[in-house]
């Protein structure tokens, strides 16, 4: 059944900014259970790629006592099951991934974590972004639910060979400069459709989740109240121009046909946090060195980033923040930016030549350690709010046929009206 747009936008007010890329792998883990004779078995939940799968060998290698099960489920199956187990008082994970969009909503339920600052925590807050480390502290101060694993950032990964036979220019600082804004990325967009008769980006959502990101204010202010005529008005008027002007292929995000269009050609172009860089080269292998990486219009914004956390009913709690504290060494940090293009949330690690010199190879030898760097640095982060992921109303975050409803007339104040019920209900 076609659904309405005001529809797919009250599910994107429950959900806001930001949360549409971050879903993830099959939900199967790495081991069943508890292997007996004093082995202590810590399980790990989280969503896609966090480029554990390594670490995890080394780990265990260096700690006989220690097996790590790793369990990468479904975005919002994630947040809402760890929910369910705050709720129940037991069958948690021993850590617990989360992303910045549910952040404000588990932090104030600061009494079901452990506090990381009564296990020495407090020594990492000079090593952290500032905002970063905020964004999981208690109102209060008091209390430190999570370290941070990394931040988003933002850039545009572009196909080389797509826009190459459009006429349009490939090099990165070019393709930059076409679009300073996002009436110009729209402009461009339709020479690009006019050329090659085909969609420049994979979907109206994922245009919108950045631009909104981009504004000083979301879908709620620091009172938790709905401010839909500032920042989603505008993310959702530059939408509206670029549907009807015929720009997206309308493919929801992890979907089949989804990642079928990184290597088909759907799209020629999307919105790339750094964590983006993982997905895109495991699901488009054959792809290396047709993709490249410009500047995102507007100027900059971050996309996501999540933290580890540790919810206080686990029964090994002291192993478990051994292991989250081991999993933040610069060492680790690393090594998954350069696995899977997570960006570190400490800055220090931004000058270290690992980072700062390092260019992907599968992006045509973008220097993705200056890219997104500049961007971490230089944002001041969005307050999401605490309904920003309520994982027990969450809908789609994008649905399918939503573009093909969207009317010219009325649909910013049908968007208002379903927006206003979902932050409400």
């Amino acid at each position: 059944m076609k659904r309405s747009w005001s529809h797919w936008v009250r599910a994107a007010v429950a959900g806001a900014v930001g949360l549409v890329l971050v879903a993830g792998c099959s939900g199967k883990s790495t081991t069943d259970s508890d292997v007996g004779d004093g082995v202590v078995t810590l399980k790990i939940n989280f969503w896609g790629d966090f480029g554990l799968q390594d670490l995890k060998t080394r780990y265990e290698a260096d700690h006989p006592n220690i097996r790590i099960q790793l369990n990468s489920g479904e975005y919002n199956a994630q947040h809402e099951d760890l929910q369910k187990k705050l709720v129940a008082g037991s069958g948690a994970a021993d850590i617990a991934a989360i992303d910045e969009g549910f952040m404000v909503q588990f932090r104030s339920q600061s009494d079901k974590f452990v506090n990381l600052l009564d296990k020495g925590a407090g020594s990492y807050e000079s090593k952290y972004l500032p905002w970063k480390w905020k964004q999981s502290l208690s109102a209060d101060g008091k209390t430190q639910i999570g370290l941070g694993t990394d931040v988003g950032g933002l850039a545009m990964c572009y196909r080389t060979d797509l826009f190459k036979a459009a006429g349009l220019p490939i090099e990165r600082d070019q393709v930059s400069a076409l679009w300073p804004t996002w009436d110009k990325f729209i402009e461009v967009g339709q020479r690009y459709t006019g050329k090659t008769n085909k969609k420049f980006i994979d979907s109206g959502t994922n245009l919108f989740n950045p631009i909104l990101g981009q504004q000083p204010v979301g879908f709620y202010n620091e009172q938790d109240q709905l401010q839909m005529e500032q920042g989603p008005m505008v993310a959702f008027d530059y939408t509206v121009k670029a549907i009807q002007a015929g720009l997206s292929a309308n493919l929801a995000s992890f979907q089949a046909d989804w990642d079928k269009g990184f290597t088909s050609g759907s799209f020629a172009v999307l919105a790339c946090p750094a964590w983006m860089l993982g997905h895109i080269k495991d699901t488009a292998p054959g792809t290396q060195g047709k993709w490249d990486i410009a500047a995102v219009p507007g100027g900059g914004g971050n996309w996501g980033g999540s933290f580890l956390t540790i919810p206080k009913q686990g029964k090994h709690v002291d192993e478990a923040y051994q292991l989250l504290e081991w999993l933040v060494q610069p060492e680790q940090q690393i090594e998954i930016f350069k696995k899977v293009g997570n960006l570190p949330s400490q800055p220090a690690l931004y000058a270290d030549p690992a980072i700062a010199d390092f260019k992907n190879p599968f992006f045509n030898d973008a220097p993705v350690g200056q890219i997104f760097p500049k961007m971490a640095q230089g944002l001041t982060p969005q307050y999401l709010g605490r309904k920003n992921g309520d994982p027990g109303r969450r809908g789609e975050r994008h649905h399918p046929g939503a573009e093909q409803d969207l009317e010219a007339g009325g649909a910013w104040a049908e968007a208002v009206k379903e927006a206003e019920k979902a932050g409400t209900s």
